[in-house]
């Protein structure tokens, strides 16, 4: 189990270096993408700024609360899809027959094709969320640390719902309406104070809509430091993972081969 980790530990730093040199073979393009998603991502901090200056907090969150969070999310949306980009594509490459290529290579499929290529706008939110957090937080080490570690855990826990979603096309066909779907709550949820929510949408954040692991307890745990939130957090992160690998797995069996002779170089 632990020489399969380091393997595909090994295969996903392969892609990242490989994914990274391409991008940067256009580097005007690049920047154009990064620096246009900060941009587009910066308007929302004018529209919170407004809205706290009328009020003093939200669901319990004041404006630095409510950055933290914006943060959180933006730094794992930008992580899931730097490293994981072409996971919005598997049911797409499950309905074409798309999946032989990577089926034949020795390497673990699922991680094979997912981190197979890079979203280049994702650079822009996984950066616009540290530059937030430095700005709310200041040179704050150990928290930055911390941050970090629930970026990874996020973005790990983002893409496994989303493959999650998308094994599902294994059995019923087409849900990329839903996947979409899944991914937009995942992100609205994730940018409003946790405190406005209530009843039975909490459990969604909860369960269905990891919106809490992704960034409400990891935003509490930064704040004011919890061992226990923390260890929860990385055991719900390994449970989504689990829950990921087991349903591609299992919905593989009744993948049906596309045919398509050709070579991934």
């Amino acid at each position: 189990m632990l020489t399969e980790v380091k393997k595909s530990l090994r295969l996903i730093c392969c892609y990242f270096k490989f994914n990274i040199s391409s991008a940067m073979e256009y580097r005007a393009s690049f920047l154009v993408q990064c620096f246009g998603m900060m941009l587009n991502n910066s308007a929302f901090i004018f529209f919170w700024w407004i809205l706290f200056n009328n009020v003093s907090t939200i669901g319990g969150y004041t404006f630095r609360d409510e950055m933290m969070l914006w943060a959180i999310s933006s730094s794992s949306f930008g992580f899931c899809f730097v490293v994981f980009g072409n996971v919005g594509n598997i049911t797409k490459m499950i309905l074409n027959g798309e999946l032989d290529t990577y089926l034949l290579q020795p390497k673990d499929p699922l991680v094979n094709i997912a981190c197979s290529r890079t979203v280049v706008s994702a650079w822009g939110d996984a950066l616009y969320g540290m530059i937030i957090f430095f700005l709310i937080r200041g040179f704050d080490v150990k928290g930055f640390l911390l941050f970090l570690l629930f970026c990874i855990t996020g973005a790990l826990i983002l893409a496994s719902v989303l493959v999650s979603f998308h094994s599902l096309s294994f059995y019923t066909g087409n849900t990329e309406g839903l996947t979409q779907l899944a991914i937009e709550f995942l992100i609205s949820f994730s940018i409003y104070p946790e405190g406005i929510f209530s009843g039975g949408v909490r459990f969604i954040l909860y369960t269905i809509i990891p919106s809490a692991f992704i960034v409400y307890i990891p935003a509490a745990v930064i704040k004011q430091f919890s061992i226990f939130m923390l260890l929860k957090v990385l055991g719900v992160s390994v449970l989504w993972i689990a829950t990921a690998y087991g349903m591609f797995y299992k919905g593989l069996k009744k993948y049906e081969s596309g045919n398509l002779i050709i070579s991934k170089l």
